[in-house]
């Protein structure tokens, strides 16, 4: 019997001893935050601080463990070791968030991470939800209302990190509005000599599926009253007694008898009396400077909607060419029109015959630019000055050369504005979409661009 008792302590001695090299003995308290290890009475393993793995090594699913050794920042396990546990986004910890590696052998607690959930949100009334992620952290409801309601408060509700929803329960609330229908629009047309009609309809009336009676408001002129030329919006509003709006509107659109607008001359403008295009209005023709008139200077405003006449013209005015110095030539030129110098020493040179080409398919552009083109052709016995055919003599061709300083030995061309200044100069054939863009950022005044904004399609 003593043989029986000494073999069971010497098995329970095995036991204690492989238990404690790992484990250790313990029970696990009932609460939420930890797990509380038994004392150690009778074996206490010998420390060893250098050991890397004194506990075992430490695991937290969904969530993110951080430990100080003493040993340094490569160690997480041994004796003295403490680690910090932190959960992931939607996760929660139960359990204790510090622990301590125990000469045990055991850590000083434990700890896991539990998925956070929000509670089942509740359906309102004439309308439903749906969620992006269930009803986990971060998921987000949005609310939708049935057709003939609307939404009151919140759209969208977001499950919080806390377990909570974000924001309250919105409601939909009836927003059918009443029916109101305008009447049909109309047109009238005023009476000879004047520019207003007097129109007349009847009132709408307006329903609502809940209210007997709603509020009907006109936003506009009233019915029985003069309205003046061109179009007149008439607006009715309705609201039922939830304070729902409905509305409509139609159209009262007043003629006066009229001619069609006239447009003003190339290089010129108008002027009228009266209401400019109505009935017994009368219109005057004038030129820029630089241009002359031909044909009617005044037109009416007939009866039958047309005009008296035909249209009058602004044409460029008849300069002379039989002047016997370059300044009296040029003084018809000032304030009036540029002057565009084209010179070469031979009209078979190859770049004039290039750009007199050009010249010629940009006459029009020119002209809507006011420009004069002024040639200087070939070196004396034979040479030529010319403006649109008609020869310059010997004197004006000198004195425009001496005075601008244009050679005789090569291809050039020179830009003078309506001051007669030298403004920019050319020495190779340029095409005239680069002529064109350069007086027109430089040399045009505000009132030259909006002219020439005006007839810009005239050259097509």
């Amino acid at each position: 019997m003593s043989r029986f008792k000494i073999l069971l302590l010497f098995i329970m001695t095995f036991i204690r001893q492989l238990l404690g090299h790992n484990e250790g003995f313990g029970t696990r308290v009932e609460s939420n935050t930890e797990f509380v290890p038994e004392e150690e009475q009778d074996y206490t393993p010998q420390l060893d601080y250098r050991n890397p793995r004194w506990c075992r090594f430490l695991n937290l699913a969904n969530g993110e463990v951080t430990c100080h050794s003493p040993l340094g920042g490569n160690f997480h396990s041994t004796l003295g070791t403490r680690c910090e546990m932190t959960c992931d986004r939607g996760y929660k910890l139960l359990g204790r968030r510090s622990v301590q590696c125990m000469p045990s052998r055991r850590w000083s607690g434990t700890g896991h991470c539990r998925q956070v959930r929000c509670r089942v949100l509740q359906l309102i009334w004439h309308g439903t939800y749906h969620c992006t992620q269930g009803y986990t952290v971060d998921s987000r409801c949005d609310y939708v209302c049935e057709p003939g309601y609307r939404m009151e408060g919140y759209q969208s509700r977001t499950c919080l990190e806390g377990g909570s929803w974000s924001g309250a329960y919105p409601i939909c609330a009836d927003h059918e509005p009443p029916k109101i229908k305008c009447p049909l629009s109309r047109v009238k047309v005023a009476d000879p000599g004047k520019l207003t009609a007097r129109v007349s309809w009847d009132p709408p009336v307006a329903t609502d599926s809940a209210d007997k009676t709603v509020e009907v408001t006109l936003i506009g002129q009233g019915p029985d009253t003069d309205f003046e030329e061109g179009m007149n919006v008439i607006r009715y509003t309705a609201h039922d007694q939830a304070r729902n709006r409905a509305a409509c509107k139609f159209i009262v659109r007043v003629e006066v008898r009229r001619c069609p607008a006239l447009q003003p001359p190339l290089h010129g403008h108008i002027t009228c009396d009266a209401d400019r295009d109505n009935y017994g209005a009368v219109c005057e023709y004038h030129c820029d400077r630089g241009y002359e008139r031909t044909g009617t200077s005044t037109r009416v405003c007939q009866s039958d909607r047309s005009w008296t006449d035909a249209p009058a013209e602004c044409v460029p005015a008849d300069f002379k060419t039989d002047m016997n110095t370059a300044s009296a030539l040029l003084e018809q030129f000032y304030g009036k029109r540029r002057v565009l110098i084209v010179s070469t020493p031979d009209i078979a040179d190859q770049d004039y015959k290039l750009q007199n080409l050009m010249v010629q398919k940009a006459d029009c552009g020119l002209d809507l630019r006011q420009v004069t083109v002024l040639e200087l052709l070939g070196s004396p016995p034979h040479e030529v000055g010319r403006i649109k055919g008609r020869h310059l003599d010997t004197e004006v061709i000198e004195g425009l050369r001496h005075a601008f300083r244009i050679s005789r030995s090569s291809f050039s061309m020179l830009l003078l504005d309506k001051d007669g200044l030298d403004h920019e100069r050319f020495i190779v054939p340029t095409a005239s979409d680069e002529i064109f863009s350069y007086i027109d950022n430089n040399l045009l005044d505000e009132e030259e661009r909006r002219r020439l904004d005006l007839h810009v399609n005239y050259c097509d």
